[in-house]
């Protein structure tokens, strides 16, 4: 008889442990039911993993939304990322974002910078995740280690690279891209949405990225309306690894193209930022009616004006006081908001008529405050070499 109680009880247990009519220590009633089989798909799906291609063609198997310790290295990523993402999760940031700190690349420190104008507190609380600049150009898979990223964001565009550093980590390494055309370009608005997706935040992204393409139509609409005599402008100074003077510039301007400005400057053979000789600059002065000046290439040009200010004088738009200065438009990368900010500055420049309501202290508060959240236009001209901001420069004063 005892036996057999021992018997039935060891199946009763049976029983209750494979879930056939018992209960474990959770009740049936607090399980939540299983997804039907035709739904619950494959075993990642399931457990919410999904694979996305990152902007370097890298397929990257991330569980969105998941992530709570973010890492963002090379140029441009935190930019991104913190137009999208929740800067509260970043473990870890690069030195030269890191204002607090004594020994790091100060080269950008006197531009302006609107992701750290914006966030710099939060920074400068982070440890570090690498070098960063220009000058550093390798990821520091020992210092992310040291953070505890569960992600990466990385601007390094090379994919044996970026596979070797994602195996090392043990965790997702996503490449972002942005492409010639800077804030206009769709690799630029792909990987907004790419880190949408990432972080779970594709709403955000979307609406940045249609702000972005509103701004755009609405430049290219308004400017439509200048008819065929156009002045001719020159772009000078754009960045290019942190050298540029009056005689960098581009054929290829995308800001022209949108706000539809004819560059003075063609034939160079090739797109992108790039100098041409003092001749070609000499050859070119009578067609320029107007000048801009990105702000970074002041403190250049100052002193190449005080060796030869001969050079400058033959420039039409020299002599005539049409100069004018733009905010940097490259600093670790493109400011992507500046540059669209930049646009409705040339725009105004060039057809003042067209764009006579369009206030540039508004206008940048606008913008920064649609992607960083904060109106910044007052921190953005007080930085050195911002020189005030958005204005035209007194060429019998500003370069003595």
């Amino acid at each position: 008889m005892k036996r057999w109680i021992s018997l039935v009880l060891a199946l009763c247990l049976g029983l209750s442990l494979f879930g056939c009519g018992g209960k474990t220590a959770q009740s049936a009633e607090e399980t939540p039911a299983p997804a039907p089989a035709e739904a619950a798909g494959t075993p990642e799906e399931a457990a919410g993993e999904v694979v996305v291609t990152d902007m370097i063609g890298r397929e990257v198997t991330i569980v969105p939304g998941s992530y709570r310790r973010v890492a963002c290295i090379g140029a441009g990523a935190l930019r991104m990322y913190c137009y999208v993402g929740d800067v509260s999760l970043l473990c870890g940031v690069e030195d030269i974002d890191n204002t607090a700190l004594d020994e790091r690349p100060r080269m950008f420190d006197a531009v302006a910078r609107p992701y750290v104008l914006a966030y710099g507190e939060e920074f400068a609380a982070l440890p570090s995740c690498g070098v960063g600049g220009p000058n550093a150009q390798t990821a520091e898979a020992e210092k992310i280690l040291g953070c505890g990223a569960d992600i990466v964001i990385s601007e390094y565009e090379d994919v044996e690279k970026e596979d070797a550093l994602q195996q090392q980590l043990g965790v997702p390494v996503i490449t972002l891209r942005s492409g010639p055309d800077g804030v206009f370009d769709g690799n630029f608005h792909d990987s907004l949405r790419l880190l949408g997706t990432v972080f779970g935040r594709e709403e955000r992204a979307g609406e940045l990225v249609d702000y972005i393409l509103r701004e755009e139509s609405a430049i290219r609409q308004r400017a439509a309306a200048a008819g065929e005599e156009k002045p001719g402008v020159y772009i000078c100074g754009l960045g290019n690894w942190g050298t540029t003077n009056h005689l960098m510039t581009a054929e290829s301007y995308v800001a022209f193209d949108v706000a539809n400005v004819r560059n003075v400057v063609t034939g160079l053979g090739k797109k992108g930022a790039q100098p041409i000789e003092a001749e070609k600059f000499v050859a070119l002065g009578e067609d320029m009616d107007i000048m801009i000046m990105d702000a970074a290439a002041v403190k250049n040009i100052k002193p190449l004006y005080a060796e030869d200010p001969g050079l400058f004088d033959g420039c039409k738009a020299w002599r005539e006081g049409e100069v004018y200065l733009q905010m940097a438009y490259n600093a670790y990368y493109t400011n992507y908001e500046l540059a669209l900010i930049n646009t409705w500055f040339v725009a105004k420049t060039v057809y003042p008529e067209l764009f006579a309501d369009v206030d540039l202290a508004e206008k940048t508060d606008e913008v920064t405050e649609t992607f960083l959240g904060k109106a910044l236009a007052e921190e953005i001209f007080d930085c050195p070499l911002s020189y005030g901001g958005y204005g035209r420069i007194d060429t019998a004063t500003f370069f003595r």
